[in-house]
């Protein structure tokens, strides 16, 4: 009978081996700064860091204490400053591959502004032209105006100067906006021309 107690005795003993082996500690610091343990979370480390320590006494976990209104702003705040930062970058990565997607070379800069250049000034040549006509065509309607001095102008030559002004406008309008965008290209190249060396630079600074 006691020889099966002490077996008994022996098994709820080494059944517990596991319970002992598991067990945790938590210690943190009260607000005098001392430190503080205990098996299970000591209420003086409610709303604090805390360590959580194994067996073998070493710090197996550290929970940090929760953030304060302030503090869980401030980390917003960052996150934010890091996400525009990440976005910015993507930004550029996005460009600068558009860029290579479109040039070859500093010399296909060089042709595609040349191109574009000469068109736009083709646009202003063709503009120039057309008002030189129209005004050569004017002068016929201002000839007869003059037989008319101090007296209204029949409606026919009245009309053809109405049409020829607005039309000499219209066609000063086309150089006014062309000559605009002739400046916009050469920016445009320009920046590009930049980009495209800074690439390159980048590009062989990594090799």
């Amino acid at each position: 009978m006691r020889t099966a107690l002490r077996f008994g005795l022996l098994l709820v003993v080494m059944g517990a081996g596991p319970v002992v082996a598991a067990a945790r500690i938590y210690c943190c610091h009260d607000e005098s700064g001392k430190q503080v343990c205990g098996d299970i979370l000591p209420s003086a480390c409610y709303g604090r860091a805390y360590r959580e320590l194994g067996q073998s006494g070493r710090t197996s976990r550290v929970v940090e204490a929760p953030l304060t209104a302030e503090q869980r702003a401030a980390r917003a705040a960052d996150e934010r400053q890091r996400q525009e930062r990440q976005r910015v970058l993507d930004e550029q990565r996005r460009k600068d591959q558009a860029l290579l997607n479109t040039y070859g070379s500093v010399k296909d800069i060089e042709v595609m502004r040349n191109r574009a250049e000469s068109n736009l000034a083709a646009s202003i040549k063709a503009a120039e032209e057309r008002i030189a006509e129209i005004r050569k065509h004017r002068k016929k309607f201002e000839n007869e105006a003059e037989f008319y001095k101090n007296r209204t102008l029949p409606a026919e030559v009245a009309k053809g100067l109405r049409d020829a002004d607005y039309e000499i406008r219209a066609q000063e309008s086309v150089i006014d906006s062309k000559r605009k965008d002739m400046e916009a290209t050469r920016l445009k190249y320009d920046e590009d021309l930049r980009r495209f060396l800074d690439i390159e630079k980048r590009a062989a600074e990594r090799r």
